[in-house]
């Protein structure tokens, strides 16, 4: 077991790609599996995830970078700006009441334990990703929300407004595909006795909450792109109506012109 004697314990959880390849860890040394977790450090492990976080414990800033460093052939889609949160863990039996403020109490720094903390951060480090891109959906989409309101015109592009629709379906696709955000850890199936430290854990970073508002969120766009895409399709087919009516007055026109002259020459 890493850790030794430890009574503090801190935990950084990143999110530093869309895809993490876990197959060249089937051969090295696990400690444990579901998900998986590996030593990393002189006195630390790491929790790898295939969605693409990582979660270190008890790793210096030196051997943080080193262990980052090694997994970046085994990264797909890296993210220039990685996510990461941090939270520090403490023994019960080394803090008072009065000292628990700002850490998250634990019985013993075992396997399962660190396991069902590092699956409460990746999941909190993803909805953090995926919150952030949401704002920047809404910031694109309000202002012509506003514009529309306010009696203006719709110029926007289909192609822009089907990329919206496409982010929210990919946003979702992997927070239910992938990340499973509602789901309890598959550990706990194993070892029911930690689901009260999963839950607790889970309501401190207030998961279902976060996800919840984010799903709605993801609606509301995926809507409102949806009927501006509607809108815009109507506007470009009554465009194409007052074509056929232009055109139809310029045969019109041509045709009495045409009669004109031969009434002239007449």
């Amino acid at each position: 077991m890493p850790f030794g004697d430890q009574k503090q314990l801190t935990a950084r959880a990143l999110y530093i790609g869309q895809r993490l390849n876990l197959k060249s860890f089937e051969k090295t040394k696990r400690l444990a599996t579901s998900p998986l977790i590996v030593n990393a450090g002189s006195h630390g492990a790491a929790v790898l995830f295939r969605y693409g976080v990582v979660v270190l414990f008890g790793l210096t800033a030196a051997e943080e970078i080193s262990f980052l460093k090694e997994l970046e052939s085994l990264v797909a889609e890296p993210l220039d700006h990685p996510e990461e949160e941090e939270v520090n863990l403490c023994l019960t039996s080394a803090i008072s009441e009065a000292d628990s403020d700002g850490c998250t109490p634990m019985d013993e720094f075992n396997l399962p334990r660190l396991q069902v903390a590092a699956s409460v951060l990746a999941k909190s480090v993803i909805l953090s990703h995926y919150e952030a891109a949401v704002a920047k959906t809404f910031d694109r989409i309000e202002p012509i929300a506003n514009s529309l309101q306010h009696g203006g015109r719709f110029t926007h592009k289909g192609r822009e407004l089907l990329a919206h629709i496409g982010d929210v379906l990919m946003i979702h696709g992997r927070m239910v595909g992938r990340v499973e955000i509602s789901e309890k850890p598959e550990l706990l199936w194993e070892e029911p006795q930690y689901e009260k430290l999963y839950l607790r854990m889970a309501d401190e970073y207030e998961l279902t909450e976060r996800h919840s508002a984010l799903e709605r969120k993801l609606d509301l766009i995926s809507k409102t792109a949806e009927t501006l895409l509607d809108l815009l399709q109507n506007n470009r087919s009554h465009r194409v109506e007052w074509y056929i009516v232009i055109l139809i007055m310029i045969e019109i026109c041509l045709t009495v012109y045409e009669l004109w002259g031969r009434h002239l020459l007449e």
